[in-house]
């Protein structure tokens, strides 16, 4: 097979997004300071030579995993949360149950755990996160808030905070089942979770009656 031939820049081409699927899987086991480069290569079927031709470091590496392999499945949370309609109780419950599946099916978990627990080592990590992640989230979820207030779904209050509200014990969960099971801890049914934290914080946020919302 010549090295111009179709196939093989097909398979060039994919060679990035294939070192991106293994850092994340060797992140998710290791950690961000334990895992080794050669790992990473290794576990993506390249030389690690051929690594440095995408990435010239651990932190670019990582910047990749987390904006090409976690944060996609934001993609279709911020359009759900964009939208009008439904009610705001069927879009967040909506919402959650996207939700759920991604943490389920994915090691999003695993790496929001790498972040908390080494990000004071390497601050970079964090911001990352932040920007591609956290903000995101919470400025689609704060916005969507902010709506459902002016059409009197919510209760008022600062949105920002309200989706801290909303988010905060599904950070707990995650951080439970990826940190105290493994060691003994009861297991959580993350889903369960979600959904009923759902139910319990939406009635918490409806307008109170006999006030203005």
């Amino acid at each position: 097979m010549q090295a111009g031939s179709p196939k093989w820049r097909r398979r060039s081409e994919a060679r990035p997004g294939e070192i991106v699927q293994a850092a994340l899987e060797v992140f998710a086991e290791k950690g961000f300071a334990a895992a080794k480069l050669d790992e990473i290569a290794a576990k993506a079927g390249v030389s690690k030579g051929a690594l440095y031709l995408y990435f010239e470091t651990k932190e670019d590496i990582f910047r990749a995993v987390v904006r090409e392999a976690v944060a996609p499945n934001l993609d279709m949370v911020e359009a759900v949360l964009a939208r009008e309609e439904p009610p705001f109780p069927d879009l967040m419950r909506g919402m959650f149950e996207h939700l759920s599946q991604v943490i389920e099916t994915t090691r999003l978990g695993a790496v929001a755990k790498l972040v908390i627990g080494e990000s004071r080592n390497f601050p970079e990590l964090a911001r990352v996160w932040h920007d591609e992640i956290v903000s995101r989230a919470l400025t689609a979820l704060s916005k969507a808030l902010a709506r459902a207030q002016m059409r009197g779904e919510v209760r008022t209050g600062d949105p920002r905070l309200q989706a801290f509200s909303l988010m905060g014990p599904i950070l707990m969960g995650v951080i439970w089942q990826e940190t105290f099971t493994p060691v003994g801890a009861p297991a959580l049914n993350l889903r369960i979770l979600i959904l009923q934290h759902a139910d319990t914080v939406l009635s918490g946020l409806k307008p109170r009656v006999g006030v203005r919302p």
